[in-house]
């Protein structure tokens, strides 16, 4: 289940933040905070119930909570004060402010990569591409990093970058020094790795025919 709040997008269950499409970080203690304070949206928590929730074993000081407060607000971009995202009760506790709409997310285009004869489907947000067992595109070959690469995916673009691989990303025969926005059809590979980038306003194909990827030749 995905909540939408201004600019934003969370999925509790992915433990994902999206800002403007674009995945932002939280440390987890602040990412629980959001969840509860969009959770009981619009009704405000008072401050004892947040530290009986976020810390049920132990006692800590109001400061521990304004720093994730802080913490939150620096990720949403939360800076309009007039229209803020988090609202402060003082004395009182927090509450978002802004209007919630729940429910999956919807996008009005089917992003994926083809690998030898893999269909990976892309999600919106950060999609880390790599040999980490955790990557959202997973390719356990000896010239891909644990952590090689990323796709970006927002509403507007598809964006590729390399996340300082040993062997390098390369797109049409050049290699990937900077963030690059991709487009329907266009490959690349990762180490030695070929994968095509495929999207489509009709959905996913009910099948994909494309021969294997060679790691050790890069031919296909």
């Amino acid at each position: 289940m995905t909540v939408r709040f201004g600019p934003c997008e969370l999925d509790a269950a992915r433990r994902q933040l999206l800002r403007e499409g674009r995945e932002v970080h939280l440390t987890p203690k602040a990412f629980e905070l959001l969840t509860l304070l969009v959770d009981a949206a619009p009704r405000v928590l008072k401050k004892p119930e947040l530290h009986e929730r976020l810390w049920p074993n132990g006692i800590v000081s109001d400061a521990m909570l304004v720093g994730l407060i802080k913490e939150i607000r620096r990720a949403l971009d939360d800076r309009d004060k007039n229209a803020p995202l988090i609202r402060t009760v003082h004395r009182v506790g927090y509450a978002l402010a802004a209007p919630v709409t729940r429910g999956p997310r919807q996008s009005s285009v089917s992003r994926w990569l083809i690998a030898g004869e893999r269909r990976i489907v892309l999600v919106d947000g950060d999609n880390v591409i790599g040999r980490d067992p955790e990557a959202n595109v997973q390719l356990d070959y000896a010239t891909v990093s644990r952590r090689h690469a990323r796709v970006i995916v927002s509403e507007k673009s598809t964006v590729l970058e390399d996340l300082g691989s040993k062997n390098g990303t390369t797109i049409a025969g050049a290699k990937l020094t900077a963030a690059v926005e991709l487009r329907n059809g266009d490959r690349f590979a990762c180490g030695q790795v070929l994968l095509v980038y495929r999207e489509s306003h009709a959905g996913f194909p009910t099948a994909t025919h494309v021969s294997v990827a060679d790691e050790t030749t890069g031919r296909h």
